[in-house]
């Protein structure tokens, strides 16, 4: 005795059809807009298929294939093994060869910056580019990273009305070319730091002098806040970006709204947490 095809084998025999026609279709008879209109709903149609053929399997497919090449999953481990790394004096910073990501800490008393003071919650965090894009090893990445800090140092270092060198620390991490942005990216998502442009609030840490003349821009608030650097204050006509009163109430506002992590375990948690989402 036959079996009668159910519903569902009806329908996929109907969806065969209308696949087969749709394929035989001149797409290119179509005028843009609708094509556009057409492609969303096929789209929209062959991940609702998806579904149907996932459920119909009896073996599940995994929630979360562990791929150390996807960017964002290698992004995490090299931003939470930099994390894992000794915190270092800025001040005493030595010459090394690589590139990768690094993150500075402050432990002065800045009143603006009391809610991440001592913690491990970094003011600003970035990343090193090797010097030759193909490079293999430290040696041939260069010593971008120990360069960038000491720029870093030198900056921090002439703004002596507001600032310490000694107050500050550092991680750093050398990563294979090519990983140290999306472990940047990762820390910045993660920590959104005070300093950094990405964030908007106290940005400005990281430009290079250049003559006023030729200056078009206001002054950056870092700059408003820690005047130190000649080449932003050396115009009379430059204007701030922002007053010192705003620029610190956006850093309060900013810390109450994502609040500073103050421990390691506190980061493994988040860490381990974004982690489990994968599965």
């Amino acid at each position: 005795m036959a079996v009668r095809p159910s519903t569902l084998e009806k329908l996929a025999a109907q969806l065969k059809g209308i696949s087969e026609s749709l394929a035989a279709h001149e797409a290119a008879e179509l005028p843009a807009p609708q094509a556009k209109r057409v492609r969303r709903t096929i789209t929209e149609a062959y991940e609702k298929l998806r579904v149907v053929v996932d459920n119909l399997d009896p073996i599940k497919q995994p929630g979360f294939v562990f791929d150390p090449s996807n960017p964002s999953v290698a992004g995490r481990i090299v931003a939470i093994t930099m994390v894992a790394q000794q915190r270092k004096p800025l001040a005493k910073i030595e010459r090394f060869y690589g590139s990768g990501v690094y993150a500075r800490y402050y432990n002065g008393d800045f009143p603006a910056y009391v809610g991440i003071a001592n913690r491990e919650h970094p003011i600003y965090v970035g990343k090193a580019d090797p010097t030759n894009p193909a490079s293999k090893t430290a040696f041939e990445q260069g010593d971008k990273l120990a360069s960038r800090l000491t720029e870093h140092k030198k900056n921090i270092a002439k703004a002596t009305t507001t600032l310490n060198l000694p107050d500050f620390e550092f991680r750093v991490i050398v990563v294979q070319t090519g990983w140290q942005t999306a472990a940047e990216d990762y820390l910045i998502n993660l920590f959104k730091p005070i300093w950094n442009s990405e964030v908007a609030i106290c940005y400005g840490f990281g430009k290079h002098g250049d003559d006023p003349k030729t200056r078009s821009n206001n002054r950056s608030p870092w700059d408003t806040l820690h005047p130190g650097r000649d080449w932003a204050h050396r115009d009379p006509d430059m204007k701030d970006a922002r007053a010192s009163k705003r620029i610190v109430e956006d850093i309060h506002h900013h810390l109450a709204k994502y609040p500073p992590i103050a421990t390691i375990d506190e980061i493994l948690h988040r860490f381990l947490d974004e982690l489990r989402t994968f599965s």
